[in-house]
């Protein structure tokens, strides 16, 4: 069974970092990509970052130089680092895989960009 489980979100100050997680279980990150997107109010959900199994990465043209997406230590989890985040960043946060072409999402995790 495949779960997907953010966290890291919060309340932060334009020009500020966060470090967003992925605890994936379920699957290997060896043979699986992932993918970070987010949603914010009125818009439509896109697509912020993603990895490959091979570890390629890919990112939205306005969270390049930005936003790093990264697996960690351990196989089951992914990362998003967040850098000089804007006002406009604000957003829940979901990520994502794709396990034999059926899609599966985690909760979310809220990232509000505010002073």
């Amino acid at each position: 069974q495949v779960q997907l489980v953010e966290s890291g979100g919060g309340l932060v100050q334009p020009g500020g970092s966060l470090r967003l997680s992925c605890a994936a279980s379920g699957i290997d990150l060896r043979f699986n990509a992932m993918a970070w997107y987010r949603q914010a109010p009125g818009k439509e959900r896109e697509l912020v970052a993603s990895i490959t199994s091979d570890g390629s990465t890919n990112y939205a043209e306005s969270m390049k130089g930005r936003f790093i997406i990264s697996r960690g230590t351990r196989k089951n989890t992914v990362y998003l680092q967040m850098n000089s985040l804007k006002p406009e960043d604000t957003a829940v946060y979901y990520c994502k895989t794709v396990v034999t072409l059926v899609d599966y999402w985690g909760k979310g995790t809220l990232v509000t960009v505010s002073s």
